[in-house]
């Protein structure tokens, strides 16, 4: 006869089969307290998110720029040379606007900060090619008087993209561009201009080279160095060198519009992690028009909606964890996903915003939590290449992923799960590359300085009638401190461009 085997009890002596409240209450405490003690690991990976978070500190640190005096003046060198140049770029057959008002962002078009095709761009490197980046948004058109008749022609586009009709212009502005429209018969027997972005990118590329020449063969002390000028498509990106700095300017000619178009109308009836914080004014001011087209457009006609100036007042909302995890996500898919660069930083700053908007700002805004936020843009990112869905911010039903065929999607999703399997070695591999970025900068630094290139200070010391402008360095300075990141917008007149007046998101100097 088989007998059960006895029941063991959770005290000695006892032969009851049920413990204490207070043991069973003991033991959950013993649970809790080694939970609390144990470091918390990423479920998919195993990594360690206080590990995670060191790494991403130590990224932050090394892809952060500092700024001393010397830098902050040549940097505005670099620009007063740079908005020189467009003054006289209007002056040669006065198409730019007289009195232009200029965006300047921080960080290049290969950055993200625009969306523009990466793949059509070319390959420029920190620490290699420059050390600082810059782009500029230069309005050939400045529709910004509410009179202004404006015809926005999405018939023969996809979402988010548009043909411009200058029909319903005055007849100075469709005679000063002619040449930069396509012409096609209207529906009424007059003749229709469509403003063309290829015809004009190459009018503006011209017009540029001609003034580069014309200043070249007459140089000025202090001139920053012409290093390295080069068209890509639409965009021309120009690297000047002052001192021992190098500065890459990637300059887009644009069409700029004060309000808010309607396909994005829908938009700002939904709540957004931005109300309350800034104001829709602030956020509506504006849109441009980029020289783009989607992947079935006709590239002579068609433009790409660009809210760039919104995008700078939504960045002083975002949480500085948040934001840490962006650029280092960032600098991660640019290493994996390049070549050919379906997905870039501006589908992955489309997705944070996105995330903005989904998760609580509570939860945003705890300071150790940049490993999750991290992590989550990656799978969000990986969601969207499965998926082949990535909804613009401004306009979600407008798919940047729509193009995508299944096999390059699942090949560069595949590539993602290799860093969402073991994220800490590609944070360290991303730290090594901006180390390597830095020593790169630093040693050219050192060869500019033994080589004794002309500096902005050095070479108004040198001279007889100039002093330099200590007052201007401290100035510049204390901008760029207090201003880190921060977009600018510029107001010049080309006939008067020692006086350029500066917008930092709302502050006017």
């Amino acid at each position: 006869m088989k007998m059960a085997a006895p029941v063991l009890s959770g005290r000695s002596g006892s032969g009851s089969s049920s413990s204490s409240p207070t043991a069973a209450a003991n033991t959950t405490t013993t649970i809790s307290s080694r939970l609390a003690c144990a470091p918390e690991l990423d479920f998919r990976s195993g990594s360690r998110m206080d590990e995670l978070n060191r790494l991403i500190q130590e990224f932050s640190k090394h892809d952060q720029r500092e700024y001393d005096d010397q830098r902050a003046l040549e940097i505005h060198t670099a620009k007063d040379f740079i908005f020189s140049m467009l003054g006289m770029v209007q002056k040669l057959d006065q198409k730019l606007p007289v009195a232009n008002e200029y965006l300047l962002l921080s960080g290049g078009v290969r950055d993200g900060v625009v969306d523009m095709d990466l793949d059509e761009l070319g390959a420029y490197n920190r620490g290699s090619d420059y050390d600082m980046a810059f782009t500029l948004l230069v309005p050939a058109l400045k529709l910004h008087d509410r009179n202004q008749p404006v015809t926005l022609d999405m018939r023969h586009s996809a979402l988010g993209h548009s043909w411009l009709s200058l029909r319903l212009f005055d007849e100075g502005t469709i005679t000063r561009w002619r040449d930069c429209c396509m012409m096609a018969d209207h529906i009424n027997g007059t003749t229709n201009y469509f403003f063309s972005p290829t015809l004009v990118a190459d009018w503006f590329q011209e017009a540029v080279a001609l003034v580069l020449a014309e200043v070249q063969r007459k140089p000025q002390r202090g001139m920053p160095r012409v290093e390295r000028v080069e068209r890509h498509n639409t965009l021309l990106s120009m690297i000047l060198g002052v001192g021992s700095s190098r500065m890459l300017y990637d300059i887009v000619p644009v069409v700029s519009f004060k309000g808010w178009p309607a396909v994005a109308q829908s938009w700002l009836m939904e709540n957004h992690f931005w109300d309350g914080k800034i104001t829709e004014e602030e956020v509506i001011s504006g849109f441009y028009l980029l020289p783009a087209c989607s992947v079935s457009g006709r590239r002579e006609n068609e433009w790409r909606l660009s809210f760039a100036r919104s995008e700078v007042q939504l960045k002083k909302c975002i949480s500085p964890g948040l934001m840490q995890a962006y650029q280092v996500c960032k600098a991660i898919i640019v290493k994996m996903l390049a070549q050919p660069m379906v997905v870039g930083p501006y589908h992955l700053r489309s997705i944070m915003l996105w995330a903005c908007d989904r998760l609580p700002a509570n939860y945003l805004g705890q300071e150790d939590f940049a490993a999750h936020f991290l992590l989550g843009l990656i799978d969000d990112l990986q969601n969207c290449l499965v998926n082949k869905s990535c909804p613009n911010y401004f306009i979600p039903q407008c798919n940047m992923l729509e193009h995508l065929c299944d096999e390059t999607a699942i090949f560069h999703a595949r590539k993602l799960a290799l860093v969402r399997s073991d994220p800490a070695e590609h944070l360290r591999a991303t730290i090594e590359q901006a180390k390597s970025a830095n020593r790169l900068t630093q040693e050219m630094q050192r060869r500019g300085s033994s080589s004794g290139l002309p500096s902005p200070q050095n070479d108004a010391t040198s001279s007889d009638n100039q002093q330099p402008d200590d007052r201007l360095a401290k100035k510049l300075q204390q901008l760029v401190t207090e201003n880190p990141g921060k977009s600018i917008s510029v107001f010049i007149n080309p006939d008067d461009v020692s006086r350029p007046h500066f917008r930092i998101d709302d502050k006017f100097f």
